[in-house]
């Protein structure tokens, strides 16, 4: 019997941390991306593609709706990345949820986007985890629409006690491309 408690105990750590992961991946994954834009910066599509590793999971989705073109400032339409409206899809059993429609503005000059929040629901199993991060910094690919984020720490905002109270998402763990 002590064997099954400590098989459990095993188990639950390594859901616990999987949620930890997941709820990162979750929050990143919201805005991580890839897109083009055409050599002028005026875009064409309004589109924008997303992708995001972390724990050996990925979540992604493609052609998510921008209300505008980089560099002009821009919201992304939440109801075109999540499903049923979008295709947002995630690997290792996590289900994940964009609870908002982000705000980007870009700085040319600088090289820059930024997100004013992501509010992210990720959820394992039984296990739900509400996630937002403000104001994240992304980082220009040369002169392409393809930015790379730089590090970020989310706060938990509600779900399960085993969901950790933050998740830090390294520099360099996502990406995102407008066209």
């Amino acid at each position: 019997m002590r064997h099954i408690a400590r098989n459990t105990r095993s188990t639950l750590t390594t859901r616990t941390a999987r949620s930890a992961a997941t709820a990162a991946l979750v929050v990143a994954a919201a805005f991580a991306g890839t897109a083009t834009a055409v050599a002028d910066g005026t875009a064409a599509d309004l589109k924008v593609d997303g992708v995001m590793v972390v724990a050996g999971n990925s979540c992604s989705w493609t052609n998510a709706t921008t209300s505008a073109a980089p560099p002009s400032a821009l919201t992304v339409d939440r109801a075109t990345v999540n499903a049923p409206g979008g295709n947002l899809a995630c690997g290792g059993g996590i289900a994940a949820t964009l609870n908002n429609s982000p705000a980007f503005t870009f700085d040319d000059t600088a090289g820059t986007a930024r997100t004013d929040l992501i509010d992210v629901t990720g959820k394992l199993s039984f296990i739900s985890c509400r996630y937002k991060a403000t104001n994240i910094v992304w980082d220009r690919d040369a002169t392409t629409r393809k930015y790379v984020n730089r590090a970020f720490t989310a706060a938990k905002t509600s779900g399960s006690f085993l969901c950790p109270g933050s998740v830090a998402t390294p520099a360099g763990d996502a990406s995102m491309l407008f066209r």
